[in-house]
C-alpha cells in the first residue's frame, strides 16, 4: 500500500470534522460547514482544505453529488481510551478520542482494538517506553507470555501475563520494578502494537 503522505495540524483538524460529519450524519458536510468549522467564511479556504486532502489521498470527491466528498477508507483510526500504567497500578483515565493508526501497523478487524498511553517505564526492556501508544485486541482471556492490560484490586495496569502452576503473575519488563501476584485479576486486552511518542 502507498504510504500516505502527512498532514499538517489544521489539515488533520478538518479531516477528522469530516470523518465525524459523515458518521454522525450520514452525508458529507458541504464546503458553508467545513468553512464554518475552520472559523471563517470563505468557501475557496474549504475548497482548498478538501482539494489538499484530495491529492494526499485522504478523501475522495464524486463530483455529480452536492455532498459528494467521502474518506478514502485508507485511514485507520482507534479509540485512545486513557492511561495504563507501566509502573505501579493506576486507574485507566476514560477520556475517548479518535487517533490515526499508522499505515504499517496491521490489526485484525474481526476484533475490537482500543489505545492507551503508557504512564511509566515497567516495560523498558520490550521497547514500551513512557508516553507511547500501545494498540489492545479486546479480550477476556490470556495466554502465558501474553502482554495484557490486567485489572487488579489496585487498577490497572500493563504487565506480561503469566502462569506458574495454580499461580497468576503479572511480570514487569525493567528489573526494577517487582512481579505482581494480584489477589484479583480481570483481562480486557492484549497487546497488538505500538505507536512510538515521536520525542521519545
Amino acid at each position: 500500500m502507498q504510504e500516505l503522505k502527512p498532514l499538517t495540524k489544521k489539515q488533520k483538524e478538518a479531516l477528522n470534522f469530516i470523518t465525524s460529519f459523515i458518521t454522525k450524519n450520514g452525508y458529507s458536510p458541504s464546503l458553508k460547514e467545513i468553512a464554518k468549522f475552520l472559523g471563517t467564511k470563505n468557501l475557496s479556504t474549504a475548497q482548498y482544505f478538501v482539494e489538499e486532502l484530495e491529492k494526499k489521498d485522504y478523501l475522495k470527491r464524486a463530483s455529480y453529488k452536492n455532498r459528494g466528498i467521502m474518506p478514502t477508507n485508507k485511514i485507520k483510526t482507534i479509540s485512545l481510551l486513557g492511561n495504563i500504567a507501566a509502573g505501579e497500578p493506576i486507574e485507566p483515565i476514560e477520556n475517548p478520542e479518535e487517533i490515526e493508526i499508522p499505515q504499517n501497523i496491521q490489526i485484525d478487524t474481526r476484533f475490537p482494538h482500543y489505545a492507551l498511553r503508557v504512564a511509566g517505564d515497567s516495560m523498558f526492556d520490550m521497547g514500551i517506553l513512557d508516553d507511547d501508544i500501545v494498540l489492545i485486541r479486546h479480550q477476556m482471556t490470556a495466554e502465558n507470555g501474553d502482554v495484557v492490560v490486567a485489572i487488579t484490586e489496585k487498577g490497572a495496569t500493563l504487565k506480561v501475563y503469566k502462569k506458574r502452576g495454580e499461580k497468576i503473575l503479572l511480570e514487569p519488563k525493567n528489573k526494577n520494578y517487582p512481579t505482581l501476584e494480584p489477589k484479583k485479576l480481570e483481562i480486557r486486552g492484549k497487546f497488538v502494537g505500538l505507536i512510538r511518542n515521536s520525542i521519545s
